[in-house]
């Protein structure tokens, strides 16, 4: 006899989020989820565009015509009629009330920890309404031990409903074949940054470590610091920063790139710099070291969790800490295959497959069929 098909949905505006994590984390969680085989069929609630087959769509009922609308009143419509097992939130919000068995992803709670980094008035509302989300879920999935305890003392949830399931690396992520890569100039090299470029990323850091080396060797005369990634609001400043020191040059904002330009950019790069204060998990890390570059990252916990002893972790604000290290990883080739050796070990070891499996589990332990 053949089973019941677990029945989830999920959010299907986040298919399409103005979040490059959000959606990463989406996409791939849910073709992987349909890669293992297992009785399950995966509602998109809402949204627009197609739909990866054989994911199905529930349309959008009516709602007020704002993003608050839809998920104070049309998310919670839509997951009552699609008569569904377990609703998932895969991005900090879900139905207040009403949804449940409700299980809600958490990557980070950032804003709740540190809110000196999200000072605008919208984002008030936007904390209350993550921290109701939150109190309403049955069980919460984050990406890290760091986040879990984070969330604990952001919220008072007790850690019995908090289940930890890192991340995974796509195989696309390889290292270069030939050294076909992108060169933000002809001639140069760079190191790179990846994701959105808020205030806690740090990456005045890593521009000054980046114009310190420029001006010290002439072996780095012509080293660039690439950002790959949306601007919430740094890049004038890091511009006007490159541009003070006599290197405007040196600075090189892409903005939002899509997937085959991010593989290209990963693998034509000297090094993954990540200086970033707090982070739920850092996934760009683990890309990173998939496509065979080395990785410099902040010494804080999560970096800690996914890098473990395959990237150099340094002090989060210490330049000449980061200008030496970068130097060493440029110039020393003995220290940088030793750290592409070890990183591309360590990025093997966190997979999509692995992501999905046990966040199924989530959902059959929330269904009772465990």
């Amino acid at each position: 006899m053949t089973a019941r098909a677990l029945r989830v949905g999920f959010d299907g505006r986040t298919l399409t989020s103005p979040a490059a994590g959000v959606r990463r984390y989406v996409r791939e969680l849910t073709n992987a989820l349909l890669q293992l085989g297992e009785p399950l069929q995966l509602v998109a609630l809402g949204g627009s565009g197609p739909v990866p087959p054989p994911i199905q769509r529930q349309p959008e009922p009516w709602h007020p015509p704002t993003n608050l609308g839809w998920t104070l009143v049309g998310l919670r419509r839509a997951a009552l009629g699609a008569a569904l097992d377990v609703y998932h939130g895969p991005a900090y919000t879900a139905p207040a009330w009403g949804v449940h068995p409700l299980v809600l992803t958490i990557h980070d709670v950032s804003y709740a920890r540190k809110p000196e980094w999200y000072p605008y008035r919208r984002d008030l509302a936007r904390r209350w309404f993550y921290r109701t989300s939150a109190a309403a879920a049955d069980r919460i999935i984050t990406d890290s031990r760091f986040s879990q305890r984070e969330i604990t003392a952001a919220y008072g949830i007790e850690d019995s409903r908090i289940r930890v399931i890192p991340l995974g690396v796509s195989p696309r992520f390889t290292p270069a074949n030939g050294g076909d890569s992108v060169q933000p100039a002809p001639g140069k090299f760079y190191v790179l940054h990846v994701g959105d470029l808020h205030p806690r990323r740090n990456l005045g850091v890593a521009l000054d470590a980046v114009l310190r080396l420029r001006g010290e060797d002439r072996a780095f005369a012509d080293l660039i610091l690439v950002l790959a990634g949306v601007d919430r609001g740094v890049v004038t400043a890091l511009a006007q920063r490159a541009a003070a020191s006599g290197h405007p040059q040196a600075l090189v904002a892409r903005g939002p790139v899509e997937e085959a330009e991010l593989l290209r950019l990963y693998q034509g790069a000297a090094a993954l710099v990540y200086p970033s204060q707090y982070e739920g998990f850092g996934l760009p890390i683990l890309e990173a070291m998939a496509c065979g570059i080395p990785v410099l990252a902040s010494r804080t916990p999560a970096a800690e969790e996914v890098g473990g002893d395959a990237a150099l972790l340094l002090p989060p604000d210490d330049v000449s800490a980061w200008t030496s290290a970068l130097r060493a990883v440029l110039a020393d080739a003995h220290c940088s295959a030793d750290l592409r050796q070890r990183g591309a070990t360590r990025a093997a070891l966190f997979t999509w497959s692995r992501t999905a499996r046990a966040t199924y589990e989530v959902y059959r332990e929330c269904a009772g069929m465990l």
